[in-house]
């Protein structure tokens, strides 16, 4: 007998799809040709997608702890990519009970909802910072996991869950990206990179904390290229499977150098001490081998972008919109 191929991907649910990421994956699905539902809370404001509004995009403003409001957003859905969370450690920590409830509590519902649905492949945004501190050179996928705080003990959790929830002809992939940073519609200006280059850009000025801390970045670019690849690769290939997402692995103080170079050569940095001594690095390794994946972009370019985008006039406040900034847009927002 012939085996049967599964119909191609068509219709791809985001959730958090207005966030950072979200606002470069959205368009880039519709420009592939995808039909795409977000759902998300936006927290940011409702214009991230004026640009890219058609036919082929479906909004749904609602909560994905609401049972019927995911029932709704997974109507037609072919695969669902999963970006919605509180998002870092800080913004995690002003409200622990909250981010429990929307990264953890509200996921195998989500997941058991898409199997119900008929999703063929559902790609789980974890984070690198599941594995703590490491002294390998290489962080593989293979390392145990050893995370330090809430957000990232439960991202590991999750992951766990997906496992649990494996099912024939429910294809699941795990993706523990690095920070990302560059420029997007819905811009975040608390992410390392993306702060260094305000501050260089805006005040003149760099302050870092410690500076020997290593951390993993990746461009928002090539992050987005990641989910897209992720949903037209066999089944067979990355079902079950893990992957880093990362590119650059530089410490603190060379990513303000990164920064200096690429804004202005002639910006002094201050180096302020830190108790924070946490240090990741990651490799992305298999995600070359598998699936021949590289990034194609540096951090030196998000630099370059970020700096077109400030000149641009597209980032108004920067250095005081709590739009920019999750922990302040959440306090704003008072959600609960």
């Amino acid at each position: 007998m012939i085996a049967q191929r599964r119909p191609p991907i068509e219709h791809v649910l985001v959730t958090g799809g207005a966030g950072y990421v979200g606002s470069a994956l959205v368009p880039a699905l519709l420009q592939e040709g995808y039909q795409v539902t977000v759902l998300d809370l936006y927290l940011y404001g409702t214009d991230v997608f004026d640009d890219v509004r058609t036919p082929a995009l479906r909004e749904i403003a609602g909560d994905i702890r609401d049972p019927e409001v995911v029932q709704q957003a997974l109507e037609g859905v072919d695969a669902v990519i999963h970006l919605a969370c509180i998002s870092n450690d800080p913004s995690y920590d002003l409200d622990p009970a909250l981010g429990r409830s929307i990264n953890f509590d509200a996921f195998r519902p989500l997941v058991q909802a898409s199997k119900r649905a008929g999703v063929q492949r559902f790609i789980y945004a974890s984070s690198s910072s599941v594995y703590g501190v490491k002294q390998e050179p290489q962080v593989t996928e293979e390392l145990p996991l050893e995370p330090l705080t809430d957000y990232s003990k439960y991202k590991a959790l999750c992951e766990q869950v997906l496992a649990e929830e494996a099912a024939p002809g429910f294809t699941t992939v795990t993706v523990r990206p690095s920070t990302v940073c560059g420029y997007a519609k819905r811009l975040r200006l608390d992410l390392v990179v993306n702060i260094l280059t305000a501050a260089a850009f805006h005040d003149r000025r760099i302050r870092i904390f410690g500076g020997d801390q290593m951390r993993p970045n990746i461009h928002i670019a090539d992050m987005v290229a990641v989910y897209l690849d992720l949903l037209v690769q066999p089944d067979a290939l990355v079902d079950g499977e893990i992957f880093n997402a990362g590119n650059e692995n530089l410490t603190v103080r060379q990513l303000a150098d990164v920064v200096r170079r690429n804004v202005d050569p002639t910006i002094e940095f201050e180096v302020v001490p830190t108790n924070d001594n946490r240090s990741y690095r990651v490799s992305d390794e298999k995600l070359r081998g598998r699936i021949g994946l590289a990034p194609r972009h540096t951090i030196a370019d998000a630099v370059r972008d970020l700096c077109e985008a400030f000149k641009a006039g597209k980032v108004p406040g920067a250095m005081n919109d709590p739009l920019y900034h999750n922990i302040k847009r959440m306090q704003a927002a008072g959600l609960k």
